[in-house]
């Protein structure tokens, strides 16, 4: 299913169709938690009268669509895969909500999430796991591991994910599909349920680049319900799709992005930055200081932040928490107030200084976008709690998470496109990352990689 391009295809064809798909591949991979099969065919037939009608929202009209577990949906259970909100009906849409369906977008159901978004693996939920469709046996990664899943398998054209630490973009890359994290304070959080205010973002999962571009149009927009909301007009970001990358310059990180690989992924992303060269790109070696630390203070800052969240729960019932969950939001209660002020300083700062790297300074040219790979590894196996895939034993959550963090501190935008599959057939997902607001330049150089990938 591709957005925009329905032709004769009528909505309730392609709802039913992704319905067909819930009904035989949701029972053994756990994407779905909440399906709204009647309501979805009702909105389709009345896309389908609108459209006979000569009226079409735009390039959402009539898709199926899907919302992960953590933004509110009116009417409709959210439960952020949590036993404390399992029977939660909130009165009124998300703001992101209310986008999608002002743009025709047919709700097909609510997507599996991580506990309170707080995890990568997808494993935590008071649903059970949720499972890879290229191996069931295997994390889809989380947070928004139902959406990515819900994706790759057709049960829906896109859906909605939140992304604090790679949950966008992780689970896009084990599942092979295309994940966009935006620049901080370009989609409203409004009604999405808080995991850390100052990294937190919201962002659409696709099957193409061209997709994912038009959903994220729809997303923005200011909206003073959101402290983060930044004023922006209204973008075209589909502007570059069909420019090459001829002209332009991707910088491949000297070290930490490239450090410690699966030998596939690896081999993988390293072939598809040959293939940006070929097409005509320049591709020359950087250094990017400070990701360490970077690193550090966004392990601090989520940690204080969900704490601050959940404190009152974690007092009341602990025993609701999933034991993984619990223990990580207690260990945020742990880090003392000078800790926690100087991660914040640092972040404030690699929001003002890391777009030199972009921009250039001291004489060195700067780039358009920074290539690395999206996730170190390929899909754990469910259960799974070290690996040493990439050549040193580490937690699962580090090996998934370390290539993402940064531009959750920096608020910069970062974009996962699929880059091949590993020798056992898993997904492998490069990540493209740029200046703020460049999100139309890195889907201008994932849709290059993607037609190198199809040609």
């Amino acid at each position: 299913m591709r957005i925009g391009n329905h032709g004769a295809i009528t909505s309730a064809k392609l709802t039913a169709a992704a319905l067909e798909r819930v009904e035989a591949d949701n029972p053994r991979l756990n994407a779905v938690v909440t399906l709204l099969a009647d309501e979805a065919m009702r909105d389709a037939e009345a896309a389908d009268a609108e459209s006979r009608a000569g009226n079409s929202r735009g390039p959402l009209h009539g898709m199926p669509f899907g919302v992960k577990d953590i933004v509110d949906t009116a009417g409709v259970r959210t439960t952020a895969g949590s036993a404390f909100f399992r029977d939660r009906v909130p009165d009124e849409d998300a703001e992101v909500v209310r986008r999608v369906r002002d743009a025709g977008a047919v709700v097909i159901g609510k997507l599996h999430t991580h506990e309170f978004a707080f995890g990568p693996a997808g494993d935590a939920s008071c649903f059970g796991p949720v499972r890879n469709p290229y191996d069931p046996e295997r994390m889809a990664g989380g947070s928004s591991g139902g959406s990515a899943v819900a994706v790759a398998t057709g049960m829906c054209a896109a859906a909605l994910g939140s992304d604090s630490g790679g949950s966008v973009r992780i689970p896009a890359a084990l599942c092979g599909v295309v994940g966009m994290k935006p620049t901080y304070g370009r989609i409203s959080r409004h009604g999405v349920f808080p995991l850390s205010w100052n990294l937190d973002h919201i962002g659409p999962l696709t099957r193409t680049v061209g997709d994912n571009a038009r959903v994220l149009a729809v997303l923005c927009g200011y909206d003073d319900r959101d402290p983060g909301s930044v004023r922006r007009g209204a973008e075209d970001f589909t502007r570059e799709l069909d420019l090459s990358v001829r002209g332009l310059t991707v910088g491949v990180p000297d070290d930490y992005y490239f450090d410690h690989l699966d030998p596939d992924v690896d081999h993988r992303v390293r072939a598809a930055i040959s293939a940006l060269a070929d097409l005509g790109a320049t591709v020359r070696p950087v250094t990017v200081p400070g990701l360490a630390d970077l690193r550090d203070a966004h392990r601090v800052v989520i940690s204080v932040e969900a704490y601050a969240v959940h404190r009152e729960r974690l007092d009341a019932n602990p025993e609701l928490f999933d034991p993984t969950v619990r223990q990580r939001l207690v260990d945020g209660s742990a880090i003392r107030g000078w800790e926690y002020t100087e991660a914040l300083r640092l972040l404030w700062e690699s929001r003002r200084t890391f777009t030199r790297l972009f921009d250039g300074v001291d004489g060195v040219d700067g780039v358009d976008a920074l290539v690395t790979p999206s996730v170190a590894v390929t899909a754990p196996r469910l259960g799974q709690v070290d690996t040493d895939a990439a050549g040193i034993k580490e937690t699962v959550r580090w090996a998934l998470t370390r290539l993402a963090v940064p531009t959750n501190v920096t608020g910069t935008p970062s974009l996962s496109v699929p880059c091949g599959l590993s020798r056992d057939g898993l997904p492998v997902g490069l990540q493209l990352s740029g200046r703020a607001w460049s999100e139309a330049r890195l889907y201008r150089i994932g849709r290059a990689l993607e037609a190198a990938a199809h040609a």
